[in-house]
């Protein structure tokens, strides 16, 4: 509808001179498939914008807890399913395997409850915590219980647990971190590996060897990959020396 109004109002091309003319002719125009803007087409068109917004589309609220309609939605599937191949069990939806969240509390509770997962492993699962740190592209972001809730993505960088006097350090690579109202943390890292694990001359080795390619790269393939390489051990290595 925007565009198809866009095209409307939108004005015809200039009128073009006649060759070898000094005056221009004003019955001489470029074609064109759109008519003339007027005064009334914009006023119309202002008012239909005015009546009508632009993000007309259905949206959610930012929750993961389940409402009843999302609950129907997949009875519905069942009962779909049931009818057309009723001696087959229907496949489960992704409804299936999602739990709704506990309520907001009133008070702010003293435990941050946090979900630390990897594409192949849980590192953490349901744990309540005092505080974690996490490397935003932002800047280093404390997240304690009570904290709004946040998406934020994360860089290559240190994130540290903090249990009572105990600290476990982690190194991720990239990732999100979804924080709830409700005092929940979900952190989604692509790579993640404790602290004390990394080898400090592997990594000075490879933050010598990735150096020493970005300089001699050519294409932007190259110097993209390279660069990444550069900033990734540049990374571990602060992490390391810090």
């Amino acid at each position: 509808m925007i565009v198809q109004l866009f095209f409307r109002i939108r004005n015809t091309k200039k009128e073009t001179e006649r060759p070898n003319s000094p005056t221009p002719s004003p019955t001489l125009r470029e074609p064109s498939d759109h008519p003339q803007t007027n005064p009334t087409m914009l006023r119309q068109a202002s008012r239909l914008l005015a009546r009508r917004p632009i993000l007309a589309a259905r949206t959610r609220a930012f929750s993961t807890d389940l409402s009843a309609a999302d609950q129907t939605a997949d009875a519905a599937f069942a009962d779909a399913w049931n009818k057309v191949i009723p001696n087959m069990d229907p496949p489960k939806t992704p409804l299936s395997f999602m739990q709704p969240r506990p309520p907001t509390p009133s008070s702010i509770p003293s435990k941050l409850t946090v979900n630390f997962v990897l594409p192949y492993a849980s590192e953490l699962a349901t744990k309540e915590i005092d505080m974690v740190i996490v490397p935003a592209t932002t800047g280093q972001m404390g997240v304690l219980p009570g904290h709004v809730a946040t998406i934020a993505e994360l860089k290559p960088g240190v994130l540290s647990v903090h249990e009572g006097n105990e600290v476990t350090k982690y190194f991720v690579s990239s990732g999100f971190v979804f924080i709830h109202a409700n005092s929940f943390a979900d952190i989604i890292a692509v790579e993640a590996v404790p602290l004390d694990r990394l080898d400090a001359n592997l990594v000075q080795k490879g933050l010598a060897e990735f150096t020493s390619k970005l300089s001699s790269a050519t294409t932007d393939l190259e110097k993209a990959e390279t660069q990444i390489g550069v900033d990734v051990h540049s990374a571990l290595n602060s992490a390391l020396t810090g």
